[in-house]
């Protein structure tokens, strides 16, 4: 069994041929298409977070009107760029919209990666301490925001409060109980999966990894979770973890899905460089008739590792054909391999 939701990056487009031609059609589409795959039996519905980008962007009002207008799957994102966050404001957006989804968030961050600009997180206020880079800055601003998620207070009270004080020092309000056990950390490496072990978030896998051993990616990502399990159990967390891995995948049952993705047939693993001149691969997509794509998904290492399977849509096809490309997986893929 594996809980399986969807992973929307909230392109938008002006073009004719897309039906998601602004910011407002994304988002209001996004909330959409959360209701339906909720009636579908689908288990999530996340979002990937870019700045200055013609995408989905600051998650939070987001994750609540989803929160606001589902009852049962997990509301989450693949991920958020902790480069850009003010952990402790973060904090409070992240308590209030996990209190309005009754305990569903699912939160995914990161070190993010390539951008549209040069080092825009300048730009929102924050850059490295001397003698440290942009990722110590992530993981930095993740140490104090995930601190924070302990609910424990540290701020010294004013003696003359506009409104009476609980005794002893302040935390963050609102507070979600439980939301810390539900942080996800995004890897791609297996340092960073040990990191997050150590650290006791949740691992989210992408259909990206540095090539650190030439293998393909599916090989690569089930030796990196298995890192991760054993560093888990190495630093003796009282919980098990979750692991959730994203794919590109599209069973083809009619024509229209033939013309969109019936070259993924044939789709490879690809080499590329990210920014910081780092050699990456980047996961094949998965296309075929039902039976034909559960035998090839069999294969797949990482996916067998992992307890959530993010599906990666093409959002700007629309909520009706996301939602069909959805439910094909549940309905004529899952069950032949066990996951339903």
């Amino acid at each position: 069994m594996k809980k399986i939701g969807f992973l929307s990056f909230g392109h938008w487009n002006a073009s004719r041929h897309s039906l998601a031609r602004s910011a407002s059609d994304v988002l209001l589409q996004s909330i959409e298409l959360a209701v339906a795959v909720e009636e579908l039996g689908a288990d999530g519905a996340y979002f990937r977070v870019h700045h200055f980008a013609r995408q989905l962007a600051s998650p939070f009002p987001l994750l609540a009107a989803v929160g606001a207008r589902t009852k049962r799957i997990e509301i989450g994102t693949a991920v958020i760029d902790m480069r850009y966050e003010n952990p402790l404001y973060m904090a409070e957006d992240a308590g209030a919209a996990d209190l309005i989804a009754g305990g569903r968030l699912q939160l995914g961050i990161s070190r993010g990666s390539g951008e549209q600009v040069i080092d825009g997180w300048r730009y929102f206020g924050y850059a490295p301490g001397e003698g440290e880079s942009h990722a110590d800055l992530a993981r930095h601003h993740t140490e104090v925001f995930y601190e924070v998620l302990r609910g424990e207070g540290f701020a010294e009270p004013n003696p003359r409060p506009m409104f009476a004080n609980p005794p002893g020092l302040l935390r963050v309000e609102p507070h979600s109980e439980g939301l810390r056990d539900r942080i996800w950390w995004g890897s791609g490496s297996d340092a960073t999966a040990v990191w997050a072990a150590q650290m006791g978030m949740n691992l989210q896998c992408s259909t990206l990894k540095n090539d650190e051993s030439g293998r393909p990616l599916h090989i690569q990502q089930a030796e990196q979770i298995r890192a991760y399990r054993q560093a888990w159990k190495e630093a003796g967390h009282a919980r098990e973890p979750r692991v959730s891995v994203s794919r590109s995948i599209f069973a083809l049952m009619n024509d229209r899905d033939r013309m969109y993705f019936g070259s993924d047939a044939k789709s490879d693993d690809t080499i590329g460089m990210l920014d910081d001149n780092i050699r990456a691969i980047f996961g094949r997509s998965y296309a075929g008739e039902p039976e034909t794509l559960a035998k090839e998904l069999a294969k797949d290492e990482a996916i067998a590792e992992a307890d959530t399977l993010l599906l990666t849509i093409p959002n700007q096809l629309g909520v009706e054909y996301c939602a069909h490309v959805i439910g094909s997986i549940l309905t004529h893929v899952a069950p032949a391999l066990g996951w339903r």
